[in-house]
């Protein structure tokens, strides 16, 4: 270990997850609503709606949260949920997102994970968080 403090500083600016809830429509149908939290009082709200399975609760809470952090942005970055999977490694399971990132004329791909420690489609809106906290410190200011 290096030693290196990773904490943000007040240079490095990370929006805050506040809420997220998950709720069946139907038989088959979810929604994910995600809110997160900028300076105080000022908050970002997604949505999404997707097939209620597995794999359509993880992507609806990446693309909820993907549509938050865009409205954060006020429209300057747009966020494209190419990917979202559970997987089971070293003994563990882990949401892995991948996103697609477009900024004036210039688009770039960004990954990002979450250990699940509760619910899954929680650990996908982190994952989204974790691929785009970098990004979105630069507009977020």
């Amino acid at each position: 270990m290096s030693g290196v403090d990773r904490r943000a500083t007040k240079s490095e600016v990370r929006i805050g997850f506040k809420d997220f809830a998950l709720q069946q429509l139907s038989d088959t149908q979810c929604s994910a609503r995600v809110v997160l939290a900028w300076h105080p009082g000022e908050e970002f709200v997604g949505t999404a709606e997707g097939e209620d399975s597995p794999h359509g609760q993880l992507r609806s809470a990446a693309e909820a949260t993907a549509r938050a952090l865009e409205a954060a942005t006020h429209g300057q970055v747009e966020l494209t949920v190419l990917a979202v999977k559970a997987l089971t490694t070293l003994e563990t399971v882990l949401v892995v997102v991948s996103l697609s990132s477009r900024v004036d004329q210039r688009s770039e791909r960004l990954v990002g994970s979450c250990l699940i420690k509760e619910q899954p489609a929680h650990g996908a809106v982190l994952a989204v968080l974790d691929a785009t906290n970098r990004l979105l410190s630069i507009y977020l200011r």
